[in-house]
Protein backbone atom coordinates (compact mmCIF):
# COMPACT_ATOMS: atom_id res chain seq x y z
CA UNK A 1 0.00 0.00 0.00
CA UNK A 2 1.65 3.32 -0.35
CA UNK A 3 -0.27 6.40 -0.33
CA UNK A 4 -0.75 9.71 -2.75
CA UNK A 5 -1.17 13.09 -1.95
CA UNK A 6 -3.79 15.37 -4.31
CA UNK A 7 -4.16 18.96 -4.61
CA UNK A 8 -7.87 20.44 -5.34
CA UNK A 9 -8.33 21.57 -8.70
CA UNK A 10 -11.52 23.90 -8.21
CA UNK A 11 -12.43 26.71 -5.44
CA UNK A 12 -15.49 29.02 -5.04
CA UNK A 13 -15.36 32.12 -3.00
CA UNK A 14 -18.67 31.61 -0.12
CA UNK A 15 -18.57 35.60 0.00
CA UNK A 16 -18.46 36.33 -3.54
CA UNK A 17 -18.72 33.61 -6.07
CA UNK A 18 -15.25 33.84 -7.80
CA UNK A 19 -14.49 30.54 -9.25
CA UNK A 20 -11.24 29.52 -10.22
CA UNK A 21 -9.57 26.15 -11.57
CA UNK A 22 -6.09 24.89 -11.20
CA UNK A 23 -4.52 24.76 -14.61
CA UNK A 24 -1.53 22.30 -14.77
CA UNK A 25 -0.30 24.43 -17.79
CA UNK A 26 0.86 27.04 -16.08
CA UNK A 27 0.88 25.35 -12.44
CA UNK A 28 -1.29 28.87 -11.28
CA UNK A 29 -5.18 29.05 -10.39
CA UNK A 30 -7.16 30.61 -13.26
CA UNK A 31 -10.52 32.25 -13.82
CA UNK A 32 -13.43 29.55 -14.47
CA UNK A 33 -15.26 31.12 -17.78
CA UNK A 34 -19.14 30.33 -18.06
CA UNK A 35 -20.64 31.29 -21.58
CA UNK A 36 -17.34 33.19 -22.24
CA UNK A 37 -17.52 35.37 -18.89
CA UNK A 38 -15.10 35.26 -16.54
CA UNK A 39 -16.19 34.67 -13.15
CA UNK A 40 -14.34 37.08 -11.17
CA UNK A 41 -16.80 37.75 -8.42
CA UNK A 42 -15.64 41.11 -6.55
CA UNK A 43 -12.17 42.29 -7.23
CA UNK A 44 -11.71 43.41 -3.97
CA UNK A 45 -13.10 40.64 -1.35
CA UNK A 46 -10.92 38.80 0.81
CA UNK A 47 -12.22 35.68 -0.55
CA UNK A 48 -12.97 32.49 1.77
CA UNK A 49 -12.72 29.59 -0.68
CA UNK A 50 -14.96 27.27 -0.11
CA UNK A 51 -13.07 24.64 2.41
CA UNK A 52 -15.30 22.43 4.24
CA UNK A 53 -13.46 19.75 5.45
CA UNK A 54 -14.81 17.06 3.08
CA UNK A 55 -12.24 17.22 0.40
CA UNK A 56 -9.47 14.54 1.43
CA UNK A 57 -6.06 14.94 0.38
CA UNK A 58 -4.69 11.49 0.98
CA UNK A 59 -5.47 8.71 -1.26
CA UNK A 60 -4.33 5.37 -0.92
CA UNK A 61 -3.05 3.18 -4.32
CA UNK A 62 -3.99 -0.55 -4.46
CA UNK A 63 -1.31 -1.45 -6.43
Amino acid sequence: MSLHVRTPTARVCERCGRAEHWDTNVDAWQLVREDGEKQVGNPHCLHEWDINGTFNPVVENRS
